[in-house]
């Protein structure tokens, strides 16, 4: 290649590379600036400002088909109709700038619109209240030079985060979550009175938002967002709305994908969502509405998180404020725009003011009788007037110029009758009680500001309370609730476990995403994810699920080192363990053999005999051991010695008795989960066998188990204690019908968990209103008010006896709603355990 051709080549190259960059930078900010991320000013992206614009152009207050409002808007968006025609459907969907007719789609089935033909639309009141004022909107040339349009609409609403936003641009991306319509206004109110404010996002498909993490809508921030699941029965759940994002549709495929893949076992799945979303599931044969709840949660669309990222466009950049500054910036812009109008309000005032003050001595001084005389030219009548005025000019407030002068001349002369001066000097009066309570509101700006915001509250906020439910979500372990789809096996001899292995030894029924710990003759331990097959080490001991952190769990061991053929005993908890490594639970690492070897949930210390080799020279070859004298310590240690001879084998020979405590246990009241992690309201130290007592608003109780996967509702229950058989239940309900309240003592005579029992009247007016089990309960009731006040102490536990859980009960007050009670607490009551143990 010649000299001059690779400069030339290398010009070409430079030229090429330089023109690409060019055009990608002023493509990537056409898509940033005028396509994909709203402005701050208004909340609107250019699409949507160009349709409400069109709109209001097109407004007779009809409605408009949709296909019309796509042509109109096509003259100042350059774009095809389908992506107006979607923006259109989208801002309609809000239910806020836009009023519908037809069929607009649903975004919670995601039902599409119908086509543009047969839909209709027109700007909502609301719209036309906060988003139009030709006056303080300032314009632009549209694309093609032919028309107006507008740079922002005057918004006078933080609409940006009511709607919220969603686009992807070049390099950047936006995503701010709707927020609740009456709270926005209240948050705003609040701002201009200078007190603090919280706002978090509501949606209007409803569900329930945990905002922990939502960190003001800032990149980085995160919400859980979950749907309603009621247990409609013990084999039938209820989905009653969809997370924000998500369908029916989707939802639905999202928990038959769950159920096909074995993450949770259900029958069908209805899908009965017409007005309101309802999607009725029908649970396998024996398998927890409450496990089957949490795992919806933890492998479906049922929840899933969204990642907020605030994007918008302030003086052509883009910015990345928090909710909390959007809706600043919103205020003032309003309180700006307000104050604009109200300025303009008043100029048009004064003019009008100054005109009709020039009309009134126009008329009343018989200035207009210049135009009678006979002057040479127009001007000199003009003129003339004008020096008419000249007395006058002291009584207005700005010169008079010829344009007034003209004005006047142009009105009908006829005769003045007094009536006409008296009502310009009505105008007049009124004109001025306006200019003054013009002039007012812009020296009270701010209190005329929240003025508006509470106008708008009354008019508009009326059916946009807030639909989703703030609440803290508990954090579910996938593990933890995941449904055993599979079958594990094992070959011993050989040194496998796996699914694939179904020739050999049944473990047990586990799910994928199980661990499963294994030991060895060898003193090797492991812990390994569920596989088709993987190889551990000959002559496997034990395998099965591991529960990582379980501090319960007691493995009782008996070994030989080989190097020296002593053995040891030892007792030993596994609590976390790195997947995949081998553990030498042994002195001798690889050099010993494990003799026995027993896996004990509550630490049980069995009783076992030792039988030494034949050819020992020990005096005594056998003899029993007890683990109930040894500590439990970690899997590292050695153990205490056992003996110093060969052993020939070890044999079981008695159970023991567990050497742990009772399991405490806690309810959360913030949750409603039972736990051992000093978590809510302690309810005592548990054995495997005891029970826990509940009792509901509704007048209901129940008798539940220990399950740590159970679900309470919280504001549901009014009693959560342990279960003693032999303990008095005291409760007073009222009977508003009869208006009267009834008192009853009883104790539970049924014995079947997990079923609710009615032990007041059945009835829509009949309300539990507090109840114990006090050994011996005295009630304190108070009613009435003022003077007529009557405090009462009923000794309930001395005159009340105990009936059976289905008696109406004794009654004892007249009914009250102001009536208020509440038990006493009695000195020396002592403990549940002293009581009752």
């Amino acid at each position: 290649m010649s000299k001059s051709t690779k400069e030339n080549f290398t010009h070409n190259d430079a030229g090429i590379s330089g023109q690409y960059k060019n055009w990608f930078l002023d493509y990537a900010s056409y898509v940033i600036l005028e396509r994909a991320v709203p402005a701050v000013e208004d909340g609107l992206k250019p699409v949507q400002r160009r349709i409400l614009h069109a709109m209001k152009e097109m407004d007779d207050g009809r409605f408009n088909k949709v296909a019309n409002i796509i042509g109109q808007s096509m003259q100042y968006h350059p774009h095809g109709d389908a992506s107006i025609g979607d923006a259109i459907v989208n801002l309609g969907q809000k239910e806020l700038l836009i009023e519908t007719q037809g069929n607009w789609g649903d975004v919670r089935t995601g039902d599409e619109a119908a086509a543009p033909r047969y839909i209709e639309a027109r700007p909502s009141k609301f719209a036309m209240e906060v988003a139009f004022n030709n006056k303080t909107t300032n314009w632009q040339l549209s694309y093609d030079g032919r028309k107006n349009e507008p740079v922002t609409l005057p918004m006078k609403f933080p609409l940006l985060l009511a709607q919220g936003a969603e686009g992807i641009a070049v390099g950047l991306a936006t995503k701010i979550l709707p927020h609740n319509f009456c709270e926005l206004i209240e948050a705003t109110i609040k701002y201009y009175k200078g007190k603090k404010f919280e706002l978090y996002p509501d949606f209007a498909t409803g569900g329930m938002i945990d905002v922990t993490n939502y960190n003001d809508g800032i990149r980085g921030g995160k919400v859980r967002v979950r749907a309603n699941i009621e247990e409609l029965d013990k084999k039938t759940l209820a989905i009653k709305d969809v997370p924000y994002g998500t369908t029916t549709t989707q939802l639905i495929d999202s928990i038959v994908k769950a159920n096909e893949n074995g993450k949770i076992k259900i029958k069908k799945v209805t899908d009965n969502t017409a007005a309101e979303v309802e999607i009725n599931i029908d649970l396998a044969a024996g398998i927890s509405p409450d496990i089957t709840i949490d795992a919806l949660y933890a492998f479906t669309d049922c929840e899933i998180s969204i990642s907020p990222n605030a994007c918008v466009i302030n003086g052509q950049r883009p910015e990345f404020p928090g909710a909390t500054e959007l809706l600043k910036i919103s205020a003032d812009d309003t309180k700006e725009l307000l104050k604009k109008e109200l300025e303009i309000k008043l100029k048009e005032l004064q003019e009008k003011w100054h005109y009709t003050s020039l009309e009134k001595i126009f008329f009343e001084e018989k200035i207009y009788k210049e135009l009678e005389k006979k002057h040479e030219t127009w001007e000199k009548v003009i003129a003339a007037i004008d020096k008419a005025f000249i007395p006058y000019k002291k009584q207005l407030k700005r010169d008079i110029t010829k344009d007034d002068i003209l004005k006047l001349t142009e009105k009908p002369v006829r005769r003045i009758y007094k009536l006409d001066i008296d009502e310009l000097n009505e105008q007049i009066k009124t004109l001025e009680n306006n200019i003054k309570q013009v002039n007012n509101n812009l020296e009270h700006l701010t209190e005329y500001a929240i003025n508006y915001y509470e106008e708008l509250l009354k008019k508009y906020g009326k059916g946009r309370e807030r639909k989703t439910e703030i609440k803290l979500f508990d954090i579910i372990q996938a593990k933890a609730v995941a449904i055993a789809n599979t079958k594990i096996y094992v070959n011993r001899e050989d040194g496998f476990i796996g699914t694939s292995l179904k020739k050999d030894e049944l473990i047990g029924d586990v799910s994928d995403l199980d661990d499963i710990i294994v030991f060895t003759e060898g003193g090797i331990m492991k812990v390994v994810k569920v596989q088709d097959k993987v190889f551990i080490g000959k002559n496997i001991k034990h395998a099965a699920v591991f529960r990582k952190g379980d501090e319960r769990t007691t493995y009782n061991m008996i070994y030989t080192d080989l190097n020296t053929n002593i053995s040891y005993a030892k007792r030993f908890n596994i609590t976390g363990v790195t997947r995949d490594k081998i553990y030498y639970l042994t002195k001798g690492g690889e050099k010993s053999k494990v003799y026995y070897l027993s896996v004990n949930p509550n630490g049980e210390a069995e009783v076992v005999k030792i039988i030494l080799t034949p050819g020992s020279s020990a005096r005594k070859k056998e003899f029993d051991f007890y683990f109930e004298n040894l500590e439990i310590k970690g899997r590292g240690s050695i153990g205490i010695q056992v003996t110093k001879y060969k052993i020939s084998k070890v044999k079981y020979l008695e159970t023991g008795k567990a050497t742990l405590g009772s399991i405490k246990l806690w309810f959360d009241d913030k949750f409603g989960r039972l736990n051992h992690d000093e978590k809510g309201i302690f309810l005592g130290e548990f054995d495997a066998e005891d029970k826990i007592l509940l009792i509901y608003k509704e007048g209901t109780y129940e008798i539940t188990d220990q399950e740590l996967t159970q679900r309470f509702n919280p504001d549901d229950i009014m009693l959560i204690e342990k279960f003693y058989i032999e303990k008095i239940i005291t409760a007073v309900y009222a009977d508003i019908e009869k208006k009267q309240f009834y008192v009853k003592r009883f104790k539970i005579e049924t014995t079947t968990l997990h079923n609710k029992f009615l032990f007041i009247k059945e009835g829509t007016n009949i309300k539990l209103e507090t109840v114990t089990t006090i050994n011996d309960p005295v009630l304190h009731f108070e009613k009435g008010r003022g003077s007529q006040i009557r405090n009462v102490k009923y000794k309930i536990g001395k005159n009340i006896e105990v009936t059976g859980w289905k008696a109406v009960g004794t009654r004892f007050e007249d009914y009250s709603k102001t009536a208020s009670m509440n038990w006493v607490e009695k000195k020396n009551e002592g403990t549940q355990a002293e009581l009752f143990e």
